[in-house]
């Protein structure tokens, strides 16, 4: 019998995750699945329950729960010798990864659809030991996102982000960027360097409109310092989708970069802290054979 691991973070989505579990139990199993379901407790179990699913040869593993969970579970996949198929149920604030696969945000819909989903090969990046699989941001602005509390993710959901990043822009820190890519180098002062994998960024889903889920490409954005009026502006662009129109935008489209700064400074990774530079990223291509419901690169 097919053999499927859940893993679900109990504390997801103001604890709604034990509502949807027997659901998700029903359908693997109306799917001719085993289910081995895991709760998560602490940091790293989602983890540490992928990667034994694939040292066990499990089939399929279905992760629910926010970003950050959805996050550790794809890590534990990473670079394994055996592959299993991979889909997730998203409770999170802002759900960057399901937005852009197009898996509904409704979790019963979600769980619905993977009674007709298909397989889809997408893209992951590595960064030092971690993974991510939607964004990593450096400066002032990513920083400032730590400040947003549970509180406010729960009123404002990405419009938080949106909030503190306003305050952050305020800031007279500037920083000093070398950045080398698969087409050059390029180095001076920026207020903002995105790294990005999928279209949907901080609930934003045009925000990297070109970025496919398995184009193999890191979309570079470095936003260089600007006032208070030069940021709205940008902002302006990010909700239009003409990011990379912008005069203060540079885009540049690589498989590999590295990134160095004037001081260590740490980055957001998929919407958590993540390690300081200077670092390395590249692109692990069609690494994940996700699970979902519909073309929506197409």
């Amino acid at each position: 019998m097919k053999k499927a691991m859940f893993i679900l973070n109990p504390s997801s989505g103001k604890e709604q995750a034990s509502e949807y579990r027997g659901q998700v139990e029903e359908t693997l199993t109306s799917m001719g699945y085993d289910v081995d379901t895991r709760e998560t407790e602490k940091e790293k179990d989602a983890t540490n329950f992928a990667t034994e699913a694939c040292e066990k040869e499990y089939d399929f593993i279905v992760a629910m729960g926010g970003d950050g969970t959805i996050n550790e579970a794809v890590s534990g996949i990473a670079e394994q010798s055996h592959e299993p198929l991979f889909s997730l149920i998203p409770l999170g604030t802002v759900n960057d990864f399901a937005r852009a696969l197009g898996i509904p945000l409704d979790p019963p819909e979600a769980i619905e659809a993977l009674k007709t989903a298909h397989e889809k090969r997408v893209d992951i990046a590595k960064v030092g030991e971690q993974y991510f699989m939607n964004i990593l941001a450096i400066g002032d602005i990513a920083e400032s996102t730590y400040d947003v509390d549970p509180e406010q993710k729960t009123k404002l959901g990405a419009l938080a982000y949106f909030v503190e990043g306003i305050k952050a822009i305020s800031s007279e820190a500037e920083t000093h960027f070398e950045i080398e890519h698969d087409h050059g180098t390029w180095s001076g002062e920026a207020k903002l360097i995105l790294v990005a994998l999928t279209n949907s960024v901080g609930g934003f889903e045009k925000l990297a409109p070109e970025a496919l889920t398995d184009d193999g490409l890191l979309h570079l954005y470095i936003v260089e310092n600007a006032a208070l009026p030069g940021f709205v502006r940008i902002a302006t662009s990010v909700l239009r989708g003409k990011l990379k129109d912008d005069p203060a935008v540079e885009v540049i489209k690589t498989t590999k970069v590295s990134i160095k700064t004037n001081e260590p400074l740490s980055c957001n990774i998929d919407g958590d802290e993540g390690c300081t530079t200077p670092f390395e990223i590249h692109v692990l291509p069609r690494h994940i054979r996700a699970f979902i419901p519909t073309e929506k690169d197409e």
